[in-house]
């Protein structure tokens, strides 16, 4: 008899298990459940351990827990603003508590006296008694194992814990007699420790204890991992096999010649990276390298010694970049970077030709549009930067041989794919991925596993490490602008930046546009403002940018335009104001825009104090205040955001890991990807496991695939 396998599951409807009927079913339906894989997937959210069970008397007033409950009395009442709010007495043998529900009426419905419930949250301590306020409720009828698995409960869909329960039951039953079909080599279960796939589905779902649910979640968590590793690395095997690359010359004159001109060393950090990126462009197979730098660690350096390589060889180098601002201010940098270097030219009389960098943007039309394109078709401009234009189908290369993109969390897959597809005689670019948002180790492994990841983690001397303060309501804020009028009296600049607005680029603008108004008739009344945002014409942006830099305005009020790449070594105090609308990323971006000349840098941190006299939680602020490591703070952030989807954009926000998490299971994530390199290196396509490649068939549709690949 063979096992059953998840395609087998799959292919057996719920409405083959008692108590499902047309009813049943739809509302099953409802949640995302039709088959009975669906249903062995829908984890429990947690177990209730009634053997060791916390009881009301061992509750702790401001501490969050979980208590077993029967219910006393429940009543219903408006308040005087005509809320509903429901009264509810509960107890356990040790003691009563008491629960309020604002805004949820239905909770007189569903508790009736005399149920059994599990709750969870937070216990405060009113009149005298104990309180949870709009706790998580669990019905858990009168089962009556030792461990309760709870499942969600869709309130809509009026599906309870305990019909889930019976169904997953029934179903592991049902499968007992065949066992479930475990894929996963014999050799990579032994060496990880991994219980057998039968055992997991029945250890999540019935545990004995909770080491056996540990162990089931251990199990299933890395299933998940190694599936999403597989198609990665199928992919990027595949890819290395398959793609025609260009084997650069990497130790050409040009570069040597660059690397000269630059008026410092390069960093330890920066040698290595670039000794991994000229590995990869030296040899046949199209390089896919994601490089992760932080805030000013010289990613720019690496990434034009990278397209110099192409040059040398007689390749187009592109820079692409998410924001017409971004790619004017790349196109400035790497022109100075590059203001004396001559490439060497045999042909030439003078034995060099001046190199050719031009800047395309939608911005740049007529004449000069023609010109530049010209001169990408003909092989004339070397380095091409730009926005999205650059894949526009009007613009032809001659031979482009490396492609970098910058800020690849703005930079959608589609995009980059069509980049790399404007290849010669079927040769792909190289392609570095740059981006200044760490990405904590395990997300970089996941989300981009088809890259090799390289990492700029040190900074260039004469970097001023930046302090961070937070200053919380309008008396601490008067101490922020003495210190930007301290600053500028020293002979240094400040920014000023204004808070996100929800998606309203307008909102924004109207108040950037208060905020100078206030500041240049009140607190900051003798200095000279200059306004920067999203609505000026590029004209205008470039105009306030040239007098900032130039030393003409002291204090730059701006939206989070400046958030990348804005680069004036004499600014050296920034206020972000309500900087608890920012997510830690932007935030650390924007923070990275002072500290980058000799002078002692502070970025403040502008929160407004809340209504009630509780102080507000603000949790990223603490983070950037506590550190200005990027990679611990983009652990904070995976930590506070969650995690997310891996797979395609469909599913915005749910997260297909069911099981694992990129933020606990760190050391899983590594090693699925190890076992998939093992399995995939061993056997290319699979060939000897079809019951894994059909696993990875079903579970993933072709849109996910190729999402993942593209990545």
């Amino acid at each position: 008899m063979t096992a059953i396998t998840l395609r087998d599951l799959a292919e057996i409807g719920v409405e083959r298990l008692k108590g499902v009927g047309d009813k049943k079913r739809a509302a099953l339906d409802a949640v995302g459940i039709t088959n009975l894989l669906d249903l062995l997937t829908t984890y429990p959210r947690r177990w209730v351990d009634r053997t060791n069970e916390a009881r009301i008397a061992d509750l702790v007033p401001g501490e969050e827990a979980l208590v077993l409950v029967t219910v006393r009395t429940v009543r219903k009442r408006q308040t005087r603003n005509r809320r509903s709010m429901v009264n509810v007495n509960v107890g356990d043998g040790s003691g009563r508590l008491d629960l309020v529900f604002f805004n949820q009426p239905w909770r007189e419905r569903q508790l009736r006296e005399g149920l059994q419930v599990a709750l969870f949250g937070k216990v405060d301590v009113y009149r005298g008694g104990l309180q949870m306020s709009n706790p998580i409720v669990d019905l858990i009828g009168d089962r009556t194992g030792k461990i309760v698995p709870i499942y969600p409960q869709s309130e809509k869909a009026q599906i309870n814990t305990w019909e889930m329960a019976g169904w997953v039951e029934e179903t592991l039953r049902r499968c007992a007699e065949r066992g479930i079909a475990d894929p996963v080599p014999a050799e990579i279960r032994r060496q990880h420790g991994l219980i057998e796939r039968s055992a997991a589905f029945t250890g999540i779902h019935l545990p004995e204890d909770m080491r056996q649910k540990e162990l089931a979640r251990y199990r299933l968590a890395f299933d998940e991992l190694l599936r999403v590793q597989l198609v990665l690395v199928l992919r990027k095997r595949t890819m290395e096999r398959e793609s025609l690359g260009i084997a650069h010359i990497v130790d050409g004159g040009l570069v040597e010649r660059f690397y000269d001109s630059l008026p410092f060393p390069l960093t330890r950090a920066q040698q290595r990276t670039i000794a991994e990126i000229n590995a990869d462009l030296a040899g046949a197979h199209p390089m896919h390298r994601l490089l992760q730098g932080d805030v000013g660690s010289g990613k720019t350096v690496v990434a034009v010694a990278t397209m110099l390589a192409a040059v040398q060889g007689g390749h187009q180098a592109a820079l692409m970049a998410p924001t017409e601002v971004l790619a004017e201010q790349h196109a400035a940098s790497v022109r100075a970077m590059l203001g004396d270097v001559t490439v060497p030219d045999p042909g030439n009389l003078f034995g060099d030709r001046p190199l050719r960098v031009e800047l395309l943007t939608n911005r740049v039309t007529g004449a000069e549009r023609k010109d530049v394109l010209a001169g990408l078709a003909d092989g004339s401009v070397d380095i091409a930067i730009g926005t999205h234009a650059l894949i526009q189908d009007a613009v032809d290369f001659a031979s482009l041989g490396v492609v970098v993109v910058d800020e690849q969390h703005r930079f959608g897959v589609e995009q980059r794919a069509a980049l790399r597809a404007k290849t010669v005689d079927g040769a792909i670019p190289d392609t570095l991925v740059m981006t200044a948002t760490p990405i904590p180790r395990t997300a970089a492994m996941t989300v981009y596993g088809d890259l090799d990841v390289s990492v700029l983690d040190e900074m260039p001397p004469g970097r001023t490490p930046i302090v961070t303060m937070w200053a919380d309501g309008p008396l601490m804020e008067r101490g922020v602008w003495s210190d930007i009028r301290a600053e500028v009296e020293a002979g240094h600049q400040a920014y000023v930046v204004c808070p996100l607005i929800g998606e309203s680029e307008k909102l924004e603008v109207a108040s950037a546009e208060e905020t100078f108004e206030r500041l240049a008739s009140d607190e900051l009344a003798e200095l000279r403002l200059g306004l920067l945002h999203g609505r000026l014409s590029p004209a205008e942006k470039e105009a306030t940018m040239d007098r900032f830099r130039a030393g003409e305005l002291d204090v730059l009020v701006a939206t989070t335009v400046i958030e990348v790449g804005v680069d004036v070594p004499n600014a050296t105090v920034m206020a972000i104001l309500d900087a608890d609308r920012f997510g830690i990323a932007q935030l650390h971006q924007l923070r990275g825009r002072v500290g980058r000349g000799e002078g002692a840098s502070t970025c403040w941190l502008v929160t407004q104090q809340s209504d009630d006299d509780t102080t507000a939680d603000h949790p990223r602020v603490e983070a950037l205040v506590a550190t200005t490591d990027g990679f611990e703070l983009a652990e904070v952030d995976l930590e506070l955001r969650g995690e997310g989807t891996l797979m395609s954009t469909a599913q915005k926000g749910r997260s297909d890991l069911k099981l694992a998490s990129l933020r606990r299971d760190r050391a899983l994530v590594e090693l699925a990807r190890a076992a998939a390199f093992r399995i995939v290196d061993g056997d290319p396509h699979l060939a000897e496991r079809p019951d894994l490649a059909d696993e990875l068939d079903l579970i993933f549709s072709d849109r996910d695939e190729e999402f993942l690949a593209k990545s």
